[in-house]
Formats: structure tokens, sequence, C-alpha cells
């Protein structure tokens, strides 16, 4: 069974002098000593090192007290996720999932061993309670495949204990920096012992976990593009090559932060992170906008099937999503009805139903990517990346791509707004608003796409058709709560129980569903007054 623990933790440079006393930080009542303990970590990769590319450190570890098998997923700057898994001969299936969507069909193989001695310290405070755990590291490097050498160094670790607060870890760093002790310059141990042991740079190619890497000297390679370097206004900036930055590699660029996302949130979808389902949905349907969208920049010969597979991924991943977020709006309503309103045992029956279905679909949702069609769809993705189908357009400047394209996404949620509104309320008109729905997330997801090169039009537009799709979405929500609400009070009736406050809450939804349509007209008039990009 894998546990995931929070690591907070710097790293310093050292030198003979060892470590400098830290009696005197604020908070610390005494340092006690841990004595040395022997470790020794075989660091497991693929061969062209794509977790270490992603800052993923997979390694099994003896000697001290959490001995065992240690996957480290990156969080924030100095903070890592750790899952364990006790020790055995090979990799664990639980840990295998987790580096899945990028090692593929991949088997990971030692790339480094690192045998340290560390001299521990811990730091306690008045009552003995941990603050944080202090070693002194000695470490020696052997480069086991990729490369060849040895390498040694000794480093300062500071590790802060479970619940602490990270204040403490800036009062001992100002301690440590008045005793001359610097930052060290390598990340983790793992980037150290690459970079000393094999003088060729990591690939950058293969950061986002892709298959393969993606040449240089093709505008796919390219570093430009939304918050990048070559990005801006007009897209005048110059990018690596000299040159100015061309539509192709603006669209490939935000294409790339896409893939980059869904790959980095599976293992979180896989662990159940809140939101990690709903952002790995958004990155699958930015992906499917932008390719759609830029139809001029990349031909839709190519990229249509791939769009196909990721509208599936989106399918697979809002199944126990929507289920999600509506459960957890009819709880809120349920909790909302006075106890006159509630007949019968409608929490219980709420309840039942989505623990029924959650435990089903999130069964269903591994299986989805652990199947072989999930890893094609990465792999497609990647091929795509290496060796886009560009376009005549894709020479063009990204402002000039963008603003039509945007344009146009405009005006096909123009037609299907102004369809809607003018039909009268019933289901063809629900139909018409969740078209209309659909298309204003494209709208939205195309202009923030375009926002580093049209600027504060494309912010202006963002802005107004989030708005819309708001309207939008709570009238599908209520559409798709109605219909629950009509199948509950069925299998209530069924069981001899009360349907009343079943049907009190069907009226709110239907209520809830005319506030939205009222509201849409004036939402849809500040996309039309907006400025044109």
């Amino acid at each position: 069974m894998a546990e995931t623990k929070r690591e907070i933790e710097r790293k310093y440079a050292a030198d003979d002098s060892g470590l400098p006393d830290l009696t005197g930080v604020a908070g610390v009542a005494a340092v006690l000593d841990q004595g040395v303990a022997e470790l020794d970590a075989t660091y497991y990769d693929t061969p062209d090192l794509r977790l270490a590319a992603a800052s993923i450190t997979l390694r099994r570890r003896t000697g001290g007290s959490d001995a065992g098998w240690h996957l480290k997923l990156p969080v924030s700057p100095g903070v890592r996720d750790e899952i364990r898994a006790p020790l055995s001969g090979t990799l664990p299936p639980a840990l295998a999932a987790l580096v899945r969507s990028r090692v593929r069909d991949g088997e990971p193989v030692p790339v480094v061993r690192l045998r340290s001695a560390r001299d521990v310290r811990h730091l306690v405070d008045a009552d003995g309670a941990l603050l944080a755990e202090v070693s002194l590291d000695t470490v020696r490097a052997e480069r086991l495949s990729g490369g060849s050498g040895t390498a040694q160094w000794t480093e300062i670790e500071v590790e802060l204990a479970d619940g602490g607060d990270p204040a403490f870890l800036d009062r001992v760093d100002k301690r440590l920096r008045k005793a001359g002790v610097r930052p060290a310059k390598s990340p983790s141990k793992l980037a150290r012992a690459l970079a000393e042991t094999d003088p060729g740079p990591l690939d950058a190619g293969a950061g986002a976990g892709s298959a393969g890497k993606e040449s240089p000297g093709k505008e796919s390679s390219g570093k430009e593009g939304p918050g990048g370097a070559g990005s801006g206004k007009g897209g005048g900036k110059k990018g690596s090559s000299g040159g100015h930055v061309t539509a192709g590699a603006y669209v490939l660029a935000y294409l790339r932060e896409q893939r980059d996302a869904i790959v980095a949130l599976d293992p979180a979808v896989r662990q159940e992170v809140p939101d990690a389902v709903h952002s790995m949905r958004v990155a699958t349907r930015r992906t499917r906008s932008a390719f759609r969208s830029y139809a001029k920049v990349l031909d839709r010969a190519v990229t249509d099937p791939v769009g196909a597979e990721l509208k599936w991924l989106a399918g697979e991943l809002g199944v126990d999503r929507d289920r999600e977020v509506l459960t957890a709006h009819l709880t809120a309503a349920l909790d909302d009805l006075p106890a006159t309103l509630v007949a019968g045992p409608v929490h219980d029956r709420l309840h039942s139903w989505a623990r029924e279905r959650h435990g089903g679909s999130r069964r269903h949702l591994i299986g989805v990517l652990d199947s072989r069609r999930y890893l094609n769809l990465l792999d497609a993705l990647d091929a795509l990346l290496a060796d886009p189908p560009l376009r005549r357009a894709a020479a063009a400047k990204p402002a000039k791509v963008a603003a039509k394209a945007v344009r146009k996404d405009v005006r096909k949620l123009s037609v299907l707004v102004e369809e809607a509104l003018w039909l009268p309320p019933g289901q063809e008109r629900d139909v018409a608003l969740h078209e209309a729905r659909k298309r204003a997330k494209r709208t939205r997801y195309a202009a923030e796409a375009a926002e580093p090169a049209l600027g504060a039009p494309a912010r202006k537009l963002v802005k107004s058709v989030k708005s819309v799709q708001k309207v939008l979405g709570e009238h599908q929500d209520s559409v798709m709560a109605r219909t629950t609400l009509g199948e509950l009070a069925a299998v209530a009736h069924a069981a001899g129980e009360s349907a009343f406050t079943y049907g009190v809450l069907y009226g709110r939804e239907e209520h809830r569903a005319a506030l939205s349509e009222a509201a849409l007209p004036e939402r849809w008039e500040k996309v039309r007054r907006t400025t044109a990009v």
C-alpha cells in the first residue's frame, strides 16, 4: 500500500566545516543528534530521462527509517509529494501507474546509484516537538546507464516536520546564510548526479513526458508562445532562431502547454487530487479548441483524428466530474429546504445514488488511464508536436491569425445564441442553449490562447464570454438536475416513499433555469459591445 507525504525542504552546499550551530534559530530549544544513517538509493528513469526532465524522481532505497520505493512529484519550488511503497524487488504497480503517462510502454531502468552517509539532527521546540530535520549528507554518485563516471559532494538538507510552518525554514535559512552557507545550485541530488556524471544536458524536448525528442531545427521546438519569450502583442518579438515568431510557433507552443498539462495531471487524477479531473478535462478541451480555431495553421486532416480521441477522453473524464458537481448542487439545494418540506429519506437516497455511481465510475476512469487507447492518444499528441502539419498561414504573424480565428468563433457563437433566444421555452430551446454553451467554451478558449498576441481586447472578450458561458452553464446544470430528480422520484415512488420533496426541488430548478434564460440577453449584449479583436 502506497502512502503520500508532503515534503517541504531546502538544500544547501556544504564544505569541510560541517553543519553550523543551529541552536540560535528562533523557536529551537534543542538540537538532537540522531546519529549517522547509511543510505543506498538506485534511481530509475527512461533511457531518455523523461522523469528527470520533469523534475520527477523514482528510487529504490535501503537504509534509514523509510526504506522502500519512493516517487517524488513536484508541487512547487522546494515542495514535493513523496509517494512511498514497501521495499520490493520490482517497481510496485501503484507507483508504475503514476509514471505511466510519461514512461508509456517503456520500462524504467536504473540510471544512477547514490550512496550517502547522512548525519542527522532534529530541531525541536520547548515541548520536544519536531520542527525540522537537518542532515549533513556526504554523497557518492555512480552513473549506471546513459553515461559513465562518478561524483562526490557534501550538502545540507533541511526538511520541515509534517504539518510545520514553512516560515520556520526561513529562520533556519537566515542562520545558515549568516554562517556562510549558500543554497545548492541543483534542485535535487539526482539532478546534480546526472549533471556531474555526464556532461550532456537533459533533453529539453522530453520535459513534458513526450515519447520522442523534438528536433531543435523545427518550429515545434521553440519556447516562444503564450507567456513565453516570443509572445507579445503582434508577435513581434524574436525567438531563439533570430527571426520573428510565426503563428505556427505560437500555436504549437500553446498546444505543447496543454499536452504537458494532460501528462502532468495524470498522477493527480489517479490519486483523486481535488480539481485534477476538471483541470485535465479543460486541457483536452483547449487542445481540441485550438485544433479547430487554428485550422488555417494546422491541417485538420491530421488534427481531427487526434481531436476525436481527445473528445473521447474528455467524455470519460466528465462522467465522474459531472456527477460530482451535480451531487454537490443537489445536496446543497436539499440542505437549503425547510425541514417541513423534506418528506422521506431523501438525503439517504441521494447519497446512496452518488456513492454507487462514484465507485463504478472511479474504477472505469482508472481503466481508461491504463488503456492502450489513452497511451496511443498521448503518443499521437507527441508525434503531432514533433512533426506538425503546418499550413501556409503558419508563417504569418500570430496577432493576425489569432484575431481572425477569434472573430470566426464569435460569429458562430452569435448565430447559436440568437437562435436559442428566438425559440420558445422547452426542450428544443434547452438543447439549443446547451449547444451555445459548448460554443461559448470554445470561443473563450480561443480568446484565452490569443491573449498574449492580442492583449487587452482578447482579455475583455474572455471576460464577457465567460459571463455568458456561466449563465448557460447554470441553465444546463438545471436541465441535468431536473432529469436526475425525475429519476430519483420514480425510484422513491416505486419503493413506497413520498416523491413530494423531489417535486419541490424540481420546481426550484425550473425557476433557476428561467432566471438563467432571463439573464442571457443582457450578458450576450456585453459580448456584442466588446471591442472586436
